[in-house]
């Protein structure tokens, strides 16, 4: 093999060594942009969060000047939040003393959610998927509570069946519960929600 032939090969050798390097280097971060992508957009909208106790609400999520963000997991989970002009949506995966919900436990929701026309209180699984059927209602409605002669309630949430206002946990599994307000006066905004007081939730017995 002369010279000029070797070097001819080794030149050639170094340029596809290089191509592959470039192409593994694209091909690396193109996976680390899909899996920043997943992980960014498989949780909670990461900006605009309102907490009052176990409550958390987005009330930007569903408006037209949401974030890149609060727009890509609304668009992969086909979820549908509530507009300004439609509610709010609050959530909680724990309960007042920050203990995360349990299905084996029972809870005690109590209080006077704000004035709105209409509210609902649902359970779901902490990523916001649908419960399985269970023994008894996951969910109930404003016009569904048994009030006491003082306007005054509370909501059992057990596994077990209770008398009066009783909602269905999983037993055994975590869960999450969500109000929410229908035609509120409540300001959708960050500020005015910090704070605002909801529904407490008291964890009672655990099996």
């Amino acid at each position: 093999m002369s010279v000029a032939h070797y070097h001819s090969v080794e030149e050639t050798r170094s340029r596809m060594g290089a191509y592959a390097k470039s192409a593994i280097a694209g091909l690396v971060g193109v996976g680390l942009g899909l899996a920043a992508t997943y992980v960014a957009t498989s949780g909670a909208f990461p900006f605009g969060a309102a907490h009052s106790g176990p409550w958390t609400s987005w009330p930007k999520a569903g408006a037209i000047d949401s974030d890149p963000y609060a727009r890509a997991i609304i668009a992969r989970q086909a979820a549908a939040p509530l507009g300004n002009g439609e509610g709010l949506a609050f959530v909680a995966t724990t309960d007042d003393a920050g203990r995360p919900l349990d299905g084996a436990c029972e809870y005690t929701l109590a209080g006077t959610p704000p004035v709105a026309r209409l509210w609902t209180i649902n359970l779901f699984t902490p990523e916001g998927r649908l419960l399985p059927p269970g023994p008894g209602y996951r969910a109930l409605s404003s016009d569904q509570i048994l009030r006491a002669a003082t306007g005054e309630f509370e909501i059992v949430v057990a596994p077990s069946a209770r008398a009066g206002n009783w909602l269905s946990s999983p037993a055994g599994s975590p869960f999450a519960i969500s109000l929410n307000l229908y035609d509120t006066s409540v300001s959708p905004t960050q500020t005015s929600l910090e704070g605002l007081k909801l529904l407490s939730i008291a964890r009672g017995k655990c099996s």
